[in-house]
């Protein structure tokens, strides 16, 4: 059964979070999402305040680009916020929007590398393991989580191309789709990351959280028929992010508040 999510864009402030997690939680949502756009909010920051306002949803944040902190610093952010909110935490890793990281100065020369050797060394720091690296950009010295999560949440990647696809089946617990409106193209590379699962033996299947931008004005049935047709092609989750024109930039004013009440409609819908 496909959960549904509603997006939080970083096109608000952050003081203006608080009513619309709130307001997502009561209405029964599966899940809510925050971005971690540069500059704009931390999503580790919003993620933990929206799990503290909350006593239910899970809260996922997607992405968090992994140039901008080293793994030792991810593991702990991840580890507190899995100790504080056991089963609520939906950690999503990205190699960021390589502009914004040269702006950042921390662009690296190989996303795709940096971003294997990241969650490589994340996985066993979270298990409590005492990790040591020396790659090409993940460097730890016998490195041991003091306050390991007792329950790891899924580690899940960010990813458009096939290269990154397949690393999320190969390493990641699932794939975060942030271009999901096209029904035939999230099919196609949920099955890359599916078959990349099954090629380095993992049991059970990947998760699959599509991003899907809706017209602010769609009803209850539309965003409903869109999930459901999303469902049918892998996804296990589907976060909605309002637009006024579909590929227009996401709406991050009032009418997020407003549009709580139509997708959770929508998940029943879906869900008949």
């Amino acid at each position: 059964m496909v959960d549904v999510a509603l997006i939080i864009p970083p096109d608000q402030p952050p003081e203006a979070y608080r009513e619309v997690a709130v307001a997502a939680d009561a209405a029964g949502l599966d899940e809510l999402w925050v971005w971690e756009d540069c500059f704009a909010e931390s999503g580790v920051a919003a993620a933990a305040a929206a799990l503290a306002w909350t006593p239910r949803i899970r809260v996922g944040i997607g992405l968090m680009p992994v140039p901008l902190r080293t793994v030792a610093l991810e593991a702990m952010e991840v580890a507190t916020l899995a100790r504080l909110f056991p089963g609520r935490l939906l950690p999503g890793f990205g190699h960021g929007v390589l502009d914004w990281m040269g702006q950042a100065g921390v662009r690296a020369q190989s996303p795709l590398t940096l971003l294997r050797e990241h969650v490589e060394a994340l996985r066993p720091l979270l298990a409590g393991e005492e990790v040591s690296r020396d790659g090409r950009y993940v460097q730890l010295d016998a490195v041991q989580l003091r306050w390991p999560p007792a329950e790891v949440p899924p580690l899940l990647v960010g990813a458009i191309r096939e290269r990154t696809l397949a690393l999320a089946g190969e390493l990641g617990d699932g794939v975060i789709l942030t271009e999901g409106a096209d029904v035939d193209a999230a099919r196609e590379r949920i099955a890359v990351v599916r078959e990349a699962w099954d090629a380095a033996g993992r049991e059970g299947a990947p998760a699959a959280v599509v991003f899907l931008s809706v017209p602010a004005d769609s009803s209850a049935e539309t965003i409903a028929g869109q999930i459901r047709a999303l469902a049918d092609v892998g996804a296990t989750s589907v976060a909605v992010c309002l637009v006024d024109e579909v590929g227009g930039p996401p709406i991050g004013d009032a009418r997020l508040l407003g549009a709580v009440g139509t997708v959770a409609a929508s998940r029943g819908l879906a869900r008949a």
